[in-house]
């Protein structure tokens, strides 16, 4: 019963756009056999008499293309790059052994190094399946690069945004994450957690002064709307949270406790607030230049002066946010234009009403975040000065007037 079972989620998937990932991915079958033979061995053996089916991933590399050519995925008619691979196994207890692979997952070079899945079936066969690249060593190039950018550009102040962001990616790891397994409210743990972030950001990076203080109270408040947006939002929209595939399976990881649409609303508030912190920090940095570079005016003055340059922002940010969005979601939106189904049908599935709800609540929260920085900058940083305004408007006296 179970390899009747197997065969027909593998004759499913074949037929299916949820499951074209399955298809090109040989491991994930190879584990799903697996684990379905330990279910469906012996029905007589008990429990404790089972054998277990293992896998281990090893680092291997690619000694020789044996062959390469181009195959049908079984049960359909779309094509697939595949080659017979000879590796040489870097580690494990096999380490050095040289093997034969079948690779149709992602195209491989002579020295290129990958991981490899071994897995042992409950009869004891071995099975290699080739897997992700070993990209490690490119990232940390140019995760290099990126930080000496920022601090030759950015100098001292770079290399303090470099430290933020070490910290606000720490307070995610190891503070986020593990409230949210452990169950705690998505909502109210991602809003502290930002909270920390943003003061952590902006006191590290500009200094513990006014201004630092009006970006933080401005930020704040725009994330606040922001959020209260974003739940009327979801629940406007009924979204349950499963969004795309890796939602499924951390369902099943965490024996279905989390709160996946509260996970999609803490996802929203984390991805908006570097743009709501870069308004107001743009618009507090606006309305100081402009009382510095005339005291004389008034907080009214300044502030409609500063409203201009935010609304000039805002007009490119929206456009940047928009193109976001669409690159993120480009494999998505090709669906959509690929898809016989009637448009209004298509756009109503969860994962385009998910991209579409965070394009436009965070593009209204950019919005929103400029008057409410500016107002902020404005009562914090601008001095009235009545002495000043008023000799800004004597009508000025030339030489000859004093003869």
């Amino acid at each position: 019963m179970s390899y009747s079972i197997f065969l027909s989620i593998a004759y499913s998937c074949a037929g299916g756009n949820s499951c074209h990932a399955t298809l090109t991915n040989m491991r994930t079958v190879l584990l799903i056999g697996a684990l379905l033979l330990a279910i469906g061995g012996p029905l007589s053996t008990t429990a404790q008499e089972l054998p277990e089916a293992s896998e281990t991933t090893w680092r291997a590399r690619v000694v020789e293309v044996v062959r390469e050519e181009e195959r049908l995925i079984p049960g359909t008619s779309t094509r697939t790059h595949f080659q017979t691979l000879r590796v040489e196994l870097l580690e494990g207890p096999k380490r050095g052994e040289i093997i034969t692979v079948g690779n149709d997952y992602a195209k491989l070079g002579v020295g290129d190094r990958f991981f490899l899945d071994y897995i042992v079936t409950v009869n004891g066969e071995e099975l290699y399946s080739v897997g992700e690249p070993d990209r490690r060593l490119a990232l940390l190039g140019f995760l290099l690069l990126f930080i000496a950018v920022v601090a030759v550009f950015g100098r001292g102040q770079g290399v303090r945004s470099l430290a933020a962001l070490g910290g606000g990616i720490a307070l995610i790891f190891f503070v986020l994450f593990p409230q949210l397994l452990d169950g705690a409210s998505p909502l109210w743990t991602s809003a502290g957690v930002a909270a920390a972030i943003l003061t952590a950001a902006i006191f590290v990076t500009y200094g513990i002064n006014r201004k630092s203080v009006a970006t933080l109270i401005g930020t704040l408040s725009a994330v606040l709307i922001t959020v209260v947006l974003a739940q009327i939002a979801v629940a406007s929209v009924n979204m349950s949270g499963f969004t795309e595939e890796y939602s499924v399976y951390l369902n099943f990881n965490t024996q279905g406790r989390l709160d996946f649409s509260g996970l999609f609303l803490a996802a929203i508030l984390i991805g908006v607030l570097g743009v709501l912190d870069d308004i107001a920090i743009t618009q507090a940095s606006a309305v100081e230049e402009l009382h510095r570079a005339n005291p004389a005016l008034t907080r009214r003055e300044i502030y409609a002066r500063a409203i201009k340059i935010g609304r000039e922002h805002v007009a490119a940010l929206i456009n940047t946010l928009a193109l976001v969005y669409v690159g993120a979601a480009l494999p998505l939106l090709l669906l959509l234009y690929q898809s016989e189904a009637p448009l209004l049908v298509t756009i109503n599935r969860e994962p385009f009403t998910a991209e579409i709800i965070r394009m436009i609540v965070g593009s209204i929260g950019a919005v929103l975040a400029v008057p409410i920085s500016t107002v902020t900058a404005t009562l914090f940083l601008v001095r009235t000065n009545p002495g000043a305004a008023a000799a800004s408007h004597e009508p000025q006296r030339s030489d000859s007037d004093l003869t």
